[in-house]
């Protein structure tokens, strides 16, 4: 007799909704309305401004990490990435796992300055370090070059003896994107899929379909609505993205943890991404957090929520990384480690 073809069948999504009534949060949502909202909003992402925005990054200097955290750089032949370990968690060669991180920046902007003091809190809270990729992006590489990018730290990793389940991908914004569409690639070309995807505030929804009408699309205090369109048409190249997230299959992704905050246009993006993973049988969950930014994660030297969202972060990771039984991954050959 023959064998139906067997498919997951769809799981319950879990949907939390998280407090966001802290000072803080009250006071950061009016103020970045009337600052960073107001600049973007200045005018259309037009190719000066790409050209420009790598700047962004250097200003990320004055972020620093840590006390304690400690950074190792590894140099690619078109990108450069970091191992970054936050206060008290072991060297890459020592740990348990690692968090293969895509930084946010609308595929144009920021990198690994602007993001070291957040992935070095991530490191800490998960306790293994996090690999923080500084991806080609708009106006010198196109979402494919992007994407092989991604693709190409993790072959790394793997070659470098992190088993896949002990390695999780995760990102903010554009680079939640990128986290999912690395795993969705890495399957087409038989890589393993690691063993789990994290999401803070993921564009995932690159053509605006969903986004544009949900009712937060005019109020949100961050991203300008018209601007996030126009330049989502810069990084689709008019055409449909190269990897539809929304409209791909999902099936065999590994469990993934999604957080955005109510008041965001992305906050479609994490419901739409929810109930697809759902559907094709992927268990995630969707964290909503009561009147939280875009990425507030990376604010949590303002807004006491940022600080839950990524102890909660690093639960996931630590649930997501099964034990590591007699394995080490193999001593990487990079420069020494330095302090942040």
């Amino acid at each position: 007799m023959a064998h139906p073809i067997l498919t997951p069948a769809p799981v319950p999504a879990i949907v939390e909704s998280r407090p966001g009534d802290s000072l803080g949060a009250r006071i950061l949502a009016p103020a970045m309305r009337r600052t960073i909202y107001r600049a973007l909003d200045l005018g259309r992402p037009s190719a000066a401004v790409l050209r420009a925005a790598f700047l962004f990054d250097y200003l990320g200097g004055l972020l620093r990490a840590p006390r304690g955290t400690r950074v190792r750089r590894v140099r690619f032949p078109r990108f450069r990435a970091e191992f970054v370990s936050g206060p008290g968690v072991p060297r890459s060669g020592e740990a348990r796992g690692v968090i293969l991180y895509f930084h946010g920046g609308g595929f144009m902007a920021c990198g690994l300055r602007t993001h070291r003091r957040l992935v070095a809190r991530i490191s800490r809270a998960a306790g293994v370090p996090v690999f923080n990729v500084a991806y080609r992006q708009l106006p010198t590489a196109t979402l494919d070059e992007t994407l092989r990018d991604c693709l190409d730290a993790y072959q790394l990793l793997l070659r470098e003896g992190h088993r896949p389940d002990r390695i999780v991908f995760a990102g903010d914004s554009a680079g939640g994107y990128l986290a999912f569409a690395a795993a969705l690639r890495a399957a087409a070309e038989s890589l393993p899929a690691p063993a789990g995807i994290v999401g803070l505030s993921p564009w995932l929804d690159l053509e605006c379909r969903h986004s544009r009408d949900y009712p937060t699309a005019d109020t949100d205090p961050y991203l300008p609505k018209r601007r996030v369109i126009e330049l989502a048409a810069l990084v689709t190249g008019g055409a449909a993205p190269l990897a539809p997230i929304l409209d791909a299959d999902l099936r065999g992704l590994p469990p993934a943890l999604i957080q955005v905050g109510s008041v965001e246009l992305l906050c479609s993006d994490a419901e739409q991404m929810t109930q697809r993973l759902a559907n094709a049988g992927v268990p995630v969950r969707l964290q909503v957090w009561q009147r939280q930014v875009h990425v507030f994660q990376a604010f949590a030297d303002l807004v006491p929520e940022a600080h839950a969202a990524i102890t909660e972060i690093g639960g996931f990771v630590s649930s997501a990384l099964r034990p590591a039984r007699d394995h080490r991954p193999a001593a990487p050959h990079h420069e020494p480690e330095t302090a942040a």
